[in-house]
C-alpha cells in the first residue's frame, strides 16, 4: 500500500493506493485483485476486499463500490442514502465516517480528495473518456456546493499509466484538440508515435479548478516492477482479462 504524504498529514482520514501484493487471488489476477467486475474467482475477489478493509480500518463498514463505465456520474453518500445494487458511475463523494470508498482502476488515474475543513472525502476513476468529460470539474463543483473550500481541498493522485507507455492514435489526438487547442501539451511524438500524458492532463483539470494542493505520486502502473495491475500490459502479454487496482479513502 502506498499512501500520499499530503493526504497522510491528515489523522481524521485513513486512505491507500494499493498494488497487486497480499492478496488471495491466483493466475494473471495474483494477488490483490479487487475487481468484481473481472473473471476471478468471486470468493478470491471478497477475501481481497476483506484483505484491504481491515488495512484502512478494523471499525470501517464494506468498502462502497461502483460499477465503473468510463463516464462524468458520480453520486454522493449521505446519512439518507439508500444502499442498493452497484450504482453506475466513476466517482464517490461523501462526508460519512467509517465508510471506505473506493474506486478500481488498471492504468486509468485513480484521485482521492479531501476537504479537511469541511470533513468530505471523494474517490475519482478518471480514465481519458471520465477526464475528457469533465468528471474531475463535475466532483469539485459539487463538493463546493456542499460548503467545501478549493483551498481546503487536497488532492492526491495515484498509480497510473505513464506517458511514455500511452500510444494513441491520431484520431484520439484531433479529438483533445478539437474540445481545446491548449490539450497539445498532454502529447508527445516519438518513431513516428503519438502519446499521452494522462496524470498531466489530470494535474491540469485540478490545477484550472484552483486546486493548489496536489499530490502526484508519479507510479506507473505499465512498469512490472512497479506490481500493479495493468490492462495495457495484460494486452500486450495476451491475456483474456487483468486483475484491479483498488484506491480508498475513509473518514474515521
Amino acid at each position: 500500500m502506498i499512501q500520499s504524504k499530503k493526504l497522510s498529514k491528515f489523522k481524521k482520514i485513513n486512505h491507500g493506493f494499493f498494488n497487486r501484493n497480499n492478496g488471495t487471488s491466483k493466475g494473471i489476477y495474483k494477488s490483490l485483485n479487487c475487481g468484481p467486475g473481472s473473471k476471478d474467482k468471486k470468493k478470491d475477489i471478497q477475501k481481497n476486499l476483506e484483505i484491504v478493509r481491515k488495512k484502512i480500518g478494523k471499525n470501517s463498514k464494506k468498502i462502497f463500490l461502483l460499477n465503473q463505465i468510463h463516464s462524468n456520474k458520480f453520486v454522493y453518500i449521505d446519512e439518507n442514502f439508500t444502499f442498493k445494487k452497484k450504482i453506475k458511475a466513476d466517482a464517490v463523494i461523501t462526508n460519512q465516517k467509517n465508510l471506505p470508498i473506493a474506486i478500481l482502476t488498471a492504468d486509468c488515474v485513480p484521485l482521492l480528495l479531501y476537504d479537511n475543513k469541511k470533513s468530505i472525502i471523494a474517490a475519482i476513476h478518471a480514465g481519458w473518456k471520465g477526464a475528457f468529460k469533465d468528471i474531475i470539474d463535475k466532483v469539485i463543483n459539487f463538493m463546493l456546493s456542499k460548503g467545501c473550500d478549493r483551498k481546503n481541498i487536497t488532492v492526491a493522485i495515484g498509480p497510473c499509466i505513464s506517458q511514455k507507455n500511452y500510444n494513441v492514435k491520431e484520431d484520439f489526438k484531433i479529438k483533445f484538440l478539437k474540445k481545446d487547442k491548449k490539450n497539445k501539451i498532454f502529447f508527445t511524438n516519438r518513431k513516428d508515435l503519438i502519446y499521452f500524458n494522462l496524470p498531466k492532463y489530470v494535474k491540469y483539470q485540478l490545477e484550472s479548478n484552483r486546486i493548489n494542493r496536489i499530490d502526484l505520486l508519479k507510479i506507473d502502473t505499465f512498469d512490472k516492477k512497479n506490481n500493479y495491475f495493468s490492462a495495457r500490459r495484460s494486452l500486450k502479454l495476451k491475456h483474456d482479462d487483468y486483475g484491479r487496482n483498488i484506491s480508498i479513502i475513509m473518514i474515521n
